[in-house]
């Protein structure tokens, strides 16, 4: 039985890997490509592109995840970021000097971009000392120089209506009866807003944020020289939220104290920040963990509802006590 005679709707399709060399590679300067193959599969998908002189990175938007305005204004911020010799990951212009290509895919609009290949590797296991301090260091230029940073394209600003509230409205009703639970989240959110209200949203407070610093989105070579990518989640913020995602994703990965401190003491020393906002970091660390528990159920929802099981639930839920308790050293 033949459901019906029209195209069924599609929520996410794997783009051709052959119409992507002929249909939108074609439009950069690049010599003959060797090699196209799909990376990895996140918020975007991810692709390795070998040519015969070099090797790229082509990332390709998901259709429910960013739009054109959001796409160009991160592919800005890198162009500024590398202009400013800050070591990006940058995007490649077409030949028509455009920095985003749109794909008409069958569930949608979604945006292409091409970039320079990150020299080196993600670091084995996660960060040493040495590479943590150089991390720091960069995350404090990144707030400084982002101070300066203007777009024509809005993206959604990382203030707490979007990062903790919207983030809320995702988790809670997936816990469904766990009233105990419920209420501990909401109780953990009002204590975060009545603490993060006295926060200005002005300079040096408020900048432009990376969004997602920690070691799985830097490429370090032999020599310790690091290249820094995926600013998919970047936005205008306050930076000490930038500081606690590191934070927060390096305690759930079990980075140790000593790497961490180096971190913050190296940030420390080019940007410091004010006691208002050390302050604030552990409660920035739990905004951070509830804002990426919200993305990765949209992404489950999707691609793997199979994971959304009670242990999912609970997992997050004891990592999430562990960041509001302050037995927990941060650095």
């Amino acid at each position: 039985m033949v459901v019906s005679q029209e195209v069924f709707p599609v929520v996410y399709s794997t783009l051709g890997k052959n119409a992507l060399i002929t249909m939108l590679l074609g439009q950069y300067n690049l010599s003959m490509i060797t090699n196209l193959q799909l990376w990895h599969r996140g918020l975007s998908d991810v692709y390795l592109v070998e040519t015969e002189n070099n090797k790229y990175i082509l990332r390709v938007s998901h259709n429910y995840w960013r739009n054109q305005q959001e796409t160009d204004f991160e592919l800005e911020l890198l162009k500024f970021l590398h202009q400013n010799k800050l070591p990006v990951a940058y995007p490649i212009c077409t030949k028509n000097d455009e920095l985003s290509i749109e794909i008409n895919a069958p569930e949608g609009k979604r945006y292409a971009a091409l970039f320079i290949y990150a020299p080196g590797e993600i670091p084995l296991g996660d960060f040493n000392v040495t590479q943590s301090r150089k991390l720091g260091e960069n995350l404090a230029k990144i707030h400084q120089i982002g101070c300066n940073f203007q777009s024509d394209f809005y993206r959604q600003p990382l203030t707490l209506d979007y990062l903790l509230d919207d983030s809320l409205k995702i988790i809670i009703p997936l816990l469904k009866e766990q009233h105990f639970e419920i209420n501990y989240l909401q109780e953990t959110a009002f204590n975060i807003k009545n603490k993060v209200k006295k926060l200005p949203q002005n300079s040096p407070f408020w900048t432009t944020c990376w969004g997602d610093p920690h070691s799985g989105n830097t490429h370090f070579t032999i020599d310790t020289q690091l290249t820094l990518f995926d600013f998919d989640q970047c936005g205008y913020g306050w930076r000490i939220f930038d500081i606690a995602k590191f934070f927060q994703r390096a305690i759930n990965t079990g980075m140790t104290r000593k790497t961490r401190t180096a971190f913050m003491e190296a940030y420390q020393t080019i940007n410091p920040l004010t006691s208002l906002e050390l302050d604030l970091l552990r409660y920035f660390t739990q905004v951070a963990h509830i804002w990426m528990w919200g993305i990765s159920i949209n992404i489950a929802m999707i691609h793997n509802w199979c994971l959304l099981d009670h242990s999912y639930f609970n997992r997050r839920l004891q990592q999430l006590k562990m960041l509001t308790c302050h037995d927990c050293e941060l650095f």
